[in-house]
């Protein structure tokens, strides 16, 4: 399944995540997943961040409802007088987001479909057989390739841990299979942002 978020850039169970998004002059701001709930939008400005808007700052949309797109629309509405400068008099929320002229936002929240689509399950298993083919060598290849520590059955046995810290999963140009790659081209989500953070 790494392969397979690593290649379309999308998650295909619900996920909580953060991820950073370009804010438009209108306060339109495209997410890079399909958003199913938001729990906080902060305003990134400067080196020090913004405090979190209120929900009634910001309207969500979420490309599960046909003709909508994953956004949250920023400067929407809403005021507080008791917050110095989203006054009712002064503009609300939306003229202090103004005010900051904050160009980013970062949206915590939980992204991803709500369940594997069926095409998608498909292409793992096709990937999970893929590599279980490359992974187990025929009796030739066994005795020709040392390297790999493969038991009675055909099961690679090398167990090898690099104490690698974990990072944000990098997009690729393929899975490794054209078949896989073929099936998951309607998932393909390269026109936004990477994850900022998970």
């Amino acid at each position: 399944m790494e392969q397979i978020h690593r290649y379309t850039q999308q998650f295909f169970e619900p996920t909580v995540a953060v991820v950073v998004a370009d804010v438009a002059p209108d306060g339109l701001a495209l997410l890079p997943r399909r958003v199913r709930s938001v729990t906080s939008v902060q305003p990134v400005v400067g080196a020090d961040d913004a405090p979190s808007l209120p929900s009634s700052a910001y309207r969500v949309t979420s490309s599960e409802v046909l003709g909508a797109v994953d956004a949250v629309h920023l400067r929407w509405g809403g005021y507080d007088d008791l917050v110095a400068g989203a006054e009712s008099y002064n503009g609300g929320w939306r003229g202090l987001f103004d005010r900051w002229g904050a160009e980013q936002a970062r949206i915590a929240g939980t992204f991803g479909y709500a369940e594997v689509p069926p095409l998608v399950a498909q292409a793992c298993a096709l990937l999970a057989a893929h590599m279980q083919a490359a992974a187990s060598p025929s009796d030739a290849d066994s005795t020709a390739t040392p390297g790999l520590d493969v038991d009675d059955e055909g099961n690679n046995v090398r167990i090898e841990n690099d104490n690698e810290e974990t990072t944000p999963v990098a997009p690729s140009a393929s899975t490794g299979s054209t078949q896989v790659d073929a099936l998951l081209v309607g998932y393909l989500n390269r026109g936004h942002s990477l994850i900022g953070g998970i």
